[in-house]
């Protein structure tokens, strides 16, 4: 039955009913959500048309549920490659190509050989291709220039990043969850 369920995820809200994140969408399998369900951690939004069984009981399955308890968004994100990446929308900085993640690197513009930081500020999402051309060179030096200067993004940017990449799987309960905030058409 188990796996008969595994397409059964369900959507993660704060209790201000946005998103945990949109890159990658906040989700659980359905084993949490309905751990977290019954013992009070969250509110259920929206239900499956599917049940789950004990032998004391029946549950639908939750498709959407809010925390209770309001989770703070840290204001400066982490810096790994993942939030890099997200951060220049996936793009390399040098040519304006956006690419799959496995396809990019990240290129220090100040070359660590030359004393470059690896910090939000002078790291920059890079094809191979491009850091390559770059090598330790300075970016005068490889006749590049960068499509936006790096620096710290705060985790609200991110998030608005990520809400340009949905995920391959959207549940038709979970659209009025996601974009309720976004700009509507004239």
């Amino acid at each position: 039955m188990e796996a008969a369920l595994k397409n059964y995820t369900t959507l993660v809200l704060n209790a201000d009913f946005r998103p945990l994140s949109y890159y990658p969408l906040s989700v659980w399998p359905w084993q949490l959500s309905v751990k977290a369900a019954l013992s009070g951690r969250v509110n259920t939004i929206v239900e499956y048309d599917r049940v789950v069984r004990s032998p004391n009981m029946e549950m639908a399955l939750p498709s959407v549920v809010s925390l209770k308890e309001y989770v703070k968004l840290v204001n400066r994100p982490a810096f790994t490659r993942f939030n890099v990446f997200l951060r220049d929308k996936f793009t390399c900085q040098y040519s304006g190509q956006r690419m799959p993640s496995h396809e990019l690197t990240f290129d220090h513009v100040i070359p660590k050989s030359r004393g470059g930081l690896t910090t939000w500020e002078n790291v920059v999402t890079a094809s191979s291709e491009f850091n390559l051309r770059k090598g330790n060179l300075t970016l005068e030096q490889a006749g590049l220039s960068l499509l936006n200067l790096p620096c710290c993004p705060s985790a609200w940017q991110l998030m608005e990043n990520g809400r340009s990449f949905p995920p391959n799987y959207l549940h038709t309960s979970w659209q009025d969850y996601l974009y309720w905030d976004t700009e509507l058409e004239q």
